[in-house]
C-alpha cells in the first residue's frame, strides 16, 4: 500500500521585496488506487505544491511534512525522491538537445531501479508505450522535447508514467496545450497507470474537460495557498457550472 501524506505544508520563494509566502497549510492524503484531482483559479499555489513535493530548489519548504509510505521526501535529494516512487510531468516539459528520447528513457529507467533494463524487452517496452500514445517508434530518435508540438510534449511525458512505472503520479496541468484527440489519447495513458495495482495519482487542471475522461475520487478547490473545499466528482462540476467565485470572496485576505 503506498500513501503519500502531506501534512500542514508552508511554502514560500524569494521575491525583490524579500520571501513571500506561497502555501499557507496545505494538508492532503493520497492512498494507492485514489486519483486526486487539485482545481484553482491562477495563482493559487497548484503548480507550487507539485514542485515542492518534487523538490525544486526555488521552493523552500518552511513548516510541515511530506511523507511517502512514512519515508520523510523533504529529506530526499531530487533523484532520491524519484527512486523512491514519486513522479511530476511538468506543465511546461524543457527542450534537451542532443539527448534522445530512447536514451533519456533507458538513463531514467536505469537510475531509477538501480540496474539497466535487458535491451531486447526494453525496445519492445518503449515501441508498445509510444504506440500507445500515437508517437511513431522513429520518435525515440528525435531529442527531448526539441521541436515537438505541444501535444507530443505531453504525450512524451505519459510515456514516461508507463515506462517508469511509480508510486505516485502529480500531473501538472497535463491537458493545457491539447486538443480533443490528444486529450483523448494522453487520459487513455494515465488511465492505464490507474489501472495498476498500487498507485495514486494527483491531477492538477483548470478544467473539468480531462476529468470527463480521468474520473477523480476527490476533487480540491485551491485558493489562495490553501485547499478550501474538499468533495467528490460533483465539486468539479459545480466550479464548471459556477466558477470560483464563492471560494474567492470566502478566502482569507492576504497579507
Amino acid at each position: 500500500m503506498s500513501t503519500l501524506e502531506i501534512k500542514d505544508l508552508h511554502v514560500s520563494v524569494t521575491t525583490d521585496d524579500g520571501p513571500k509566502e506561497i502555501l499557507k497549510g496545505v494538508t492532503l492524503t493520497i492512498k494507492d488506487g485514489e486519483t486526486h484531482a487539485i482545481m484553482g483559479p491562477n495563482g493559487s499555489g497548484k503548480s507550487t505544491l507539485a514542485y515542492s513535493i518534487a523538490g525544486h530548489p526555488k521552493y523552500d519548504v518552511t513548516g510541515g511534512t511530506v511523507t511517502l509510505d512514512g519515508a520523510d521526501v523533504l529529506a530526499m535529494t531530487v533523484d532520491e525522491r524519484a527512486r523512491a516512487g514519486m513522479f511530476l510531468a511538468m506543465q511546461y516539459p524543457v527542450e534537451v538537445p542532443g539527448v534522445s528520447v530512447s536514451n533519456f528513457l533507458r538513463t531514467a529507467k536505469t537510475a531509477i531501479d538501480g540496474e539497466a533494463p535487458k535491451l531486447r524487452t526494453w525496445v519492445k517496452d518503449v515501441n508498445k508505450a509510444l504506440g500507445d500514445l500515437d508517437l511513431d517508434p522513429t520518435f525515440g530518435q528525435r531529442s527531448v522535447n526539441e521541436g515537438f508540438s505541444g501535444g507530443e510534449k505531453k504525450r512524451h511525458e505519459i510515456a514516461q508514467l508507463e515506462l517508469l512505472d511509480p508510486k505516485v503520479a502529480i500531473l501538472d496541468e497535463t491537458d493545457s496545450g491539447l486538443d480533443i484527440d490528444a486529450l483523448k489519447v494522453v487520459s487513455e495513458g494515465v488511465n492505464r497507470f490507474r489501472a495498476r495495482e498500487g498507485k495514486g495519482l494527483l491531477l492538477i487542471t483548470h478544467y473539468t474537460r480531462i476529468l470527463r475522461y480521468i474520473e477523480p475520487d476527490h476533487v480540491h478547490v485551491f485558493v489562495a495557498g490553501r485547499v478550501a473545499e474538499s468533495g467528490g466528482p460533483e465539486l468539479a462540476e459545480e466550479l464548471e457550472a459556477n466558477g470560483y467565485e464563492r471560494f474567492l470572496t470566502a478566502a482569507p485576505a492576504t497579507v
